[in-house]
């Protein structure tokens, strides 16, 4: 799980998106997730505690490539424009992130629509090694499930030696939803988040499940990790942990609140 820090970082940032900012500061640290799924703007104070937050659905990010450059920077330029209202401020650097292994011409794609929205990039990391300062670790594996991809990153003493990324993430469990009952995409998508749902679900979704095991297994192969931690939206899905550790014989951790780990890494990454 996240060490205390990170666990009453993510606690304070939820209290916070897409609600009144929780005070001021001099300084700000601000990352921006562009998620397949949702795009997440997180803002921290100088001292890197959660200030403010903003969160949308979106469908601007396919397998972690922007494919609505329009849309996206639209989204974030809004997004910008009411935090910097309601912190009566300018904000005009940050940080954003892309999957491990993404390309250089991806990840200025990525840096573009940060920049177009207003926000100079200070710097770009993969999401699963933002997503370790967040969690507090220097050991094991982080593995970012996101909604188009599923990023893995091995840390060893303190430093990320390995980085991979396949495409298979929350928007594959919606269409395998979508097909099962022959139901729209946005239905699909509403029927997986409702919690309720979830457990009647799982005999649907665990083939989809044993897939991400499976990138998850063959990309540790040859790494002493004794802890895998899962990160991202889909990995709070009923069943997936339990998947995970039965398929790879690891110990497989969900923190609380796994949508915002990363991009609270992201924003704790901006210098």
């Amino acid at each position: 799980m996240c060490d205390m820090y990170g666990e009453k970082l993510c606690e304070v940032f939820a209290s916070c998106v897409n609600s009144k900012p929780l005070k001021k500061a001099e300084k700000y640290k601000v990352g921006v997730d562009l998620g397949t799924a949702n795009i997440v703007v997180a803002v921290l104070d100088e001292k890197g505690e959660p200030v403010a937050g903003k969160m949308q659905r979106a469908q601007v990010v396919k397998d972690g490539l922007v494919v609505d450059f329009v849309g996206a920077r639209n989204i974030v330029a809004r997004m910008i424009e009411e935090l910097n209202e309601e912190l009566s401020t300018e904000l005009s650097r940050g940080a954003c992130a892309v999957p491990p292994g993404t390309s250089i011409a991806d990840s200025k794609a990525t840096m573009y629509v940060v920049e177009s929205a207003g926000l100079e990039v200070l710097c770009i990391v993969d999401e699963p090694t933002a997503a370790s300062k967040v969690l507090g670790i220097s050991e094991g594996a982080v593995v970012d499930v996101g909604g188009g991809t599923t990023g893995i990153s091995v840390l060893k003493d303190g430093k990320v030696v390995y980085t991979a990324d396949e495409p298979t993430g929350g928007t594959h469990f919606t269409l395998v939803l979508a097909g099962h009952f022959n139901i729209a995409f946005d239905e699909a998508e509403a029927m997986k988040l409702d919690e309720k749902n979830q457990k009647r679900l799982f005999p649907v979704l665990k083939p989809t499940m044993e897939k991400v095991a499976d990138i998850i297994k063959r990309h540790i192969e040859g790494f002493s990790v004794e802890t895998i931690y899962l990160v991202g939206g889909a990995s709070a899905l009923y069943g997936l942990k339990d998947v995970v550790e039965n398929a790879i014989g690891v110990k497989a951790v969900v923190p609380k609140y796994p949508l915002f780990i990363t991009p609270l890494g992201i924003a704790l990454s901006c210098p």
